[in-house]
């Protein structure tokens, strides 16, 4: 019998030991090993950063441009508009869609073509369908990703991404203007295409991507889309969205020295955040009290959240922040305040009573003017009637 207890007590001590380390590990996921020089890994729908290396710092982007150049194409423009093809465009270096000068497409088949070709020729041939100059097309895409996109550290000077030292970007930018630009369904069906046959006046052919993750050459479960870049001052450049079926991630890595490296580090971040993240709802009932007063979420808003923790904190203004286990930041929300909500309500109920009593006034007023009306005419009918009887004894 005391053997018997003594076996018991060491296989619980045993099972205890095990969950306890299954805890610790859970608890101290490692930081995921990065080569690239800067790295950021985004959720797609929610924007929350949950890893970053030099994600702030200016670089050149190369071709992940092109992500930029299509969803301003997308928005800006007709797709079944006509381009017509310059001598300037046919005239780029790099990767090339083979356009003719004179040659006639629609807007769509370029962005298809610099999308997935990463054709520089369709990329300066849209910037100029839209605004008339690559120059002009600059002003406007800077203008158009800080006020509508909202990034603040990106200066592009050309669409294709070719360089040039005052065209750059940072990790987090491109992540979020890849965010921005997988919200429009036309951008997303386009970034995640493998195969599409171009028929062009001078090559006719199926382009692929040239994204190795994509089109299965370097294999990972649920990859919808990406992008891929390089110069010789860029070096290697990746814009990378996957889907588990529970939460889509967007990755980007920037200055790889080798191509397998960006490929790499990719992977790393995608299993990151697949296995320590997941998504959950702030429900617009839950309250948040900061020292000066309760603020709520103005409707029921995802966030993403650490499976090994997450701290919640609200400030004065309401702004509540989301951190990870670790105490980085992963995303803010913006919360509305209970007292001024209920100012707000008794205010607009107060508003509303005056409108309803000056209607009241406005309608007793019309009522009784009414009322002096019928009287004033009965009047006259009676003294006008009075009148004829009158002239009639006369």
């Amino acid at each position: 019998m005391l053997h018997l207890s003594k076996i018991s007590a060491f296989f619980i001590a045993f099972v205890m030991f095990w969950s306890y380390q299954a805890n610790v590990y859970a608890e101290e996921q490692p930081q995921p090993e990065v080569i690239s020089e800067a790295a950021c890994l985004l959720d797609t729908e929610t924007n929350a950063v949950l890893y970053n290396k030099n994600a702030d710092v200016k670089m050149y982007p190369a071709s992940l441009t092109k992500i930029a150049t299509a969803i301003y194409a997308i928005e800006k423009g007709d797709l079944d508009s006509v381009a017509v093809v310059s001598g300037n465009a046919v005239r780029q270096d790099g990767t090339r869609v083979y356009l003719v000068e004179g040659e006639q497409l629609p807007l769509k088949m370029l962005v298809q073509g610099m999308l997935v070709n990463s054709g520089n020729d369709a990329a300066v041939a849209i910037a100029e369908h839209l605004d008339g100059s690559v120059e002009a097309f600059s002003a406007k895409i800077n203008d158009y990703l800080k006020t509508k996109v909202g990034v603040q550290n990106t200066h592009f000077m050309n669409p294709s991404g070719l360089h040039d030292e005052n065209h750059y970007t940072t990790a987090l930018d491109m992540a979020v203007i890849t965010n921005y630009a997988m919200k429009n369904p036309i951008f997303a069906e386009i970034y995640g295409t493998k195969k599409l046959w171009w028929e062009g006046q001078s090559w006719k052919t199926n382009i692929l991507t040239h994204h190795a993750m994509l089109k299965g050459e370097f294999p990972y479960s649920g990859i919808i889309g990406g992008k891929t870049g390089y110069t010789s001052q860029s070096k290697q450049t990746l814009a990378t969205t996957a889907d588990n079926g529970k939460i889509k991630l967007t990755a980007v890595v920037l200055k790889s020295e080798q191509k397998q490296d960006k490929y790499r580090d990719t992977a790393v971040l995608f299993d990151y955040g697949f296995s320590g993240y997941q998504h959950s709802i702030l429900n617009r009932n839950e309250t948040f009290t900061s020292e000066q007063e309760e603020f709520f979420p103005k409707q029921d808003t995802v966030i993403t959240e650490d499976l090994a923790g997450t701290v919640k904190k609200v400030n004065d203004s309401g702004l509540l922040t989301i951190e990870n286990h670790n105490g980085q930041l992963l995303q803010s929300v913006q919360l509305m305040s209970k007292k001024e909500t209920e100012h707000a309500s008794v205010s607009q109920l107060s508003e509303g009573k005056k409108k309803i009593e000056k209607e009241e006034q406005k309608q007793g007023l019309d009522a009784v003017n009414s009322v002096y009306g019928v009287l004033i005419i009965g009047a006259a009918l009676i003294i006008i009637t009075a009148g004829r009887k009158f002239a009639k004894k006369v």
